[in-house]
């Protein structure tokens, strides 16, 4: 005969008076966790105690019950129902549901509160979120259930946020398919579709980071932080029908502008209202554009105007500004630390007096008939009107029948009286048209190389215009190199009559770097300083101090600057040669040494545009190999070449790592050798392209022979 099963007798519950419960010292509860007692008081005062305390029978001596209960299990619960006692929002004797063991059993008390600590089985991430979300469809809005739970309600804005992802991926989380990090970083995309399109694409590939899948989500968006989108303002695309995608689970910038068609449209517009405002000016040209390449206005000629005098309500206002400033750095002179309120006031002050003291500035209408300007957008996202440039072929002066009988002041308006229309030109850089190489280590691009060699040399002029005893260093060195014959004047760095070089080849964005904004910031501030009249330019300059001198010196050496590479000409039409090409590279790094210029440091970094989206697979996987490790080149070594550039830019942001053309090149010369260091090996990527050179020159020479 089988044996009966034995059943099991459950612990009876019944409702005991609060006062006569006494926290037991067998709670195994030591430390502060989870929700605190102040949030689980909230609770029960909202929704009623929703679970029993475990208690047990408090014995005296004698083993009998004394009519006071001890609590082993549910002690934050006791807590949270005595200070609402406390608080004299529940009676002493309020009925408490309790379970009531067996105070002499076999299970201890400890035993007892560690199994209802350790067996509570937290609540799935995927059932919080459709509670939240039945609660929402039934009515409750994010902040009161925010406000019920005792969270925030950006909480509650993350849960419901899985909203968004496919019911077919909530089902692969739900049976752990996927991390949490996974299904959160799907969340920042709203089309279902495509969210399954990316899982089938990487859920049997080993790397399926939620970094790789909001890449591969919005890798046809733009930034909220890119210039353009700053430049129309998010509330203005919303406004116009576009949809930004947010990631609440991680710092996403404000998001991602989904349309970006759409953002083109606002910039093209918005720009144009501003060039159509502008119009009205009487300028003979206006050209638009979201960027200008860097030294777009070299060989066009600055208008002189005149900046219009302060009204005296101005003036008033500026000398009131000027001396509560006074007053208050007096003041404070000696504080070793500045509220927040006299901060905000000094940066007010500041701000309200550069407004003022930055004059408009008035042109002549005869000049203005033949000089035009540049609409753009800056790095910050602001509008930038860059006035009063004459070309050269506008220089010429007017033919007496396009002037007026008024004379110099009429110049500029039409037969009728009215200001001329200008001609408004929308446009921008040209697209590179390179064409994708074959996988492999193959030399860098002749186009690369020269963009990578205008930043560098730009970064140079940066920084050797903050070095003064350098720049006389470099000054001299070129003068020596002029002087005595016994050294070439060919191939070098410093070309000290200033000519400007340009920029024929550059990449985009070059002129928001932080060292071309740099050059300009000082440009601009000495080109206020000194006089128009250059009559006027010697006295100027003798007036200046010794260390205003040599800072004036740095910057204008600065502009003689050129370490840019450039093909050498095949057929020898006047351009530089092979060896010049390299002298100059190689008397550049001596300068770059000098004044220690790390393009890391500059504000140089790697991305898709500059160089990863421009070289092979192989150059990109060196790049990260050299940068980040063998193993991070490994991560993305399956991946096709967009969507490597992509990762490899992320990969290598703060590595400091840097392409061989913007590497300092250790020379070893010899002490006493004048030519040492001339037939050194070159770099890699200039030694590709000398042998290319003369490759072309042995043709030529082959082809004379013939």
């Amino acid at each position: 005969m089988a044996n009966a099963v034995q059943k099991i007798t459950l612990s009876p519950s019944r409702d005991i008076p609060f006062n006569r419960l006494v926290l037991a010292q067998t709670n195994v509860r030591r430390i502060k966790a989870g929700v605190s007692i102040e949030d689980l008081t909230g609770s029960i005062a909202r929704r009623g105690l929703i679970q029993s305390i475990h208690v047990r029978p408090v014995l005296d001596a004698e083993g009998k019950e004394t009519g006071m209960f001890e609590v082993p299990a549910g002690g934050r619960r006791y807590r949270a129902l005595e200070m609402l006692i406390n608080q004299k929002r529940l009676a002493k004797t309020a009925a408490v549901p309790c379970v009531v063991s067996n105070s002499t059993g076999p299970i201890l008390a400890q035993e007892i509160s560690l199994a209802e600590n350790i067996e509570h089985a937290p609540l799935h991430p995927l059932d919080q979120y459709r509670a939240f979300k039945d609660m929402l469809d039934k009515g409750m809005s994010e902040e009161e259930i925010a406000a019920a739970f005792f969270i925030s309600t950006y909480v509650v804005k993350q849960r419901l946020k899985l909203t968004a992802v496919s019911p077919a991926l909530l089902d692969v989380y739900a049976e752990d398919g996927m991390t949490i990090a996974q299904l959160e970083a799907f969340s920042v995309s709203n089309d279902p579709v495509r969210q399954e399109q990316v899982w089938e694409a990487i859920k049997n590939s080993w790397s399926k980071e939620p970094y790789q899948i909001r890449r591969m989500l919005t890798e046809n968006t733009v930034r909220a932080s890119d210039k353009r989108a700053v430049f129309v303002g998010i509330e203005s695309y919303e406004a116009a029908g576009g949809e930004v995608l947010r990631d609440l689970f991680q710092s996403d910038d404000g998001g991602w502008l989904q349309d970006v068609p759409l953002l083109e449209r606002l910039v093209a517009e918005k720009l144009q209202m501003t060039a159509d405002e502008i119009a009205n000016e009487g300028w003979k040209w206006i050209e638009v554009a979201v960027s200008f390449p860097y030294g777009v206005t070299d060989g066009l000629r600055e208008l002189e105007g005149m900046p219009i005098d302060l009204t005296d309500e101005e003036q008033a206002t500026l000398d009131a500004l000027r001396d509560e400033f006074n007053k208050l750095q007096a003041q404070y002179e000696e504080a070793d630390e500045l509220s927040d309120e006299i901060e905000q006031r000094f940066g007010e002050i500041e701000t309200a007096i550069k407004s003022l003291e930055a004059r408009p500035v008035r042109f002549d209408p005869a000049e203005i008939a033949r000089a035009g300007v540049f609409v753009s957008v800056d790095a910050d996202g602001m509008t930038l009107v860059e006035r009063a440039f004459v070309k050269p072929e506008d220089e010429a002066p007017a033919t007496p029948e396009d002037r007026t009988d008024s004379g110099a002041e009429g110049a500029g308006l039409s037969a009728t009286g009215s200001l001329q229309r200008a001609v408004i030109t929308t446009g921008g850089q040209p697209a590179d048209t390179e064409d994708d190489e074959e996988d492999g280590i193959k030399p860098l691009p002749d186009r690369l190389i020269a963009e990578l060699t205008a930043d560098r040399t730009l970064a140079l002029r940066d920084k050797l215009a903050s070095d003064p005893a350098t720049a006389f260093l470099a000054v001299l060195h070129k003068f020596v190199r002029d002087v005595f014959s016994r050294y070439s004047a060919q191939g070098v760095a410093m070309e000290v009559f200033v000519r400007g070089t340009v920029f024929p080849v550059q990449s985009e964005g070059l002129r928001d770097t932080i060292y071309a904004r740099s050059v300009q910031a000082r440009h601009e501030g000495w080109d206020r300083r000194l006089p128009s009249d250059v009559a006027d330019l010697w006295d100027a300059l003798a007036a200046l101090t010794d260390t205003e001198q040599a800072e004036l010196f740095a910057h204008c050496a600065s502009f003689g600057v050129n370490a840019l590479y450039e093909r050498a000409d095949r057929y020898g039409n006047g351009a530089i040669s092979v060896h010049g090409v390299r002298q100059r590279l190689l008397d550049a790094d001596h300068l770059v040494r000098a004044v220690g210029l790390d393009m890391t440091d500059a504000g140089w970094r790697p991305t898709v545009g500059n160089y990863l989206g421009r070289v092979t697979k192989a150059r990109i996987l060196e790049a990260v190999r050299e940068g980040a490790g063998e193993r991070a080149s490994q991560l993305i070594d399956h991946l096709k070449k967009s969507d490597m550039a992509k990762e490899a830019e992320r990969l290598l942001a703060d590595t400091g790592w840097l392409p061989e053309p913007l590497r300092v090149v250790e020379l070893a010369v010899e002490a006493g050798d004048p030519n040492a260091g001339e037939d050194e090996a070159l770099p890699e990527f200039l030694a590709a392209a000398n042998d290319v050179a003369l490759a072309d020159q042995e043709e030529e020479q082959l082809d004379a022979a013939e």
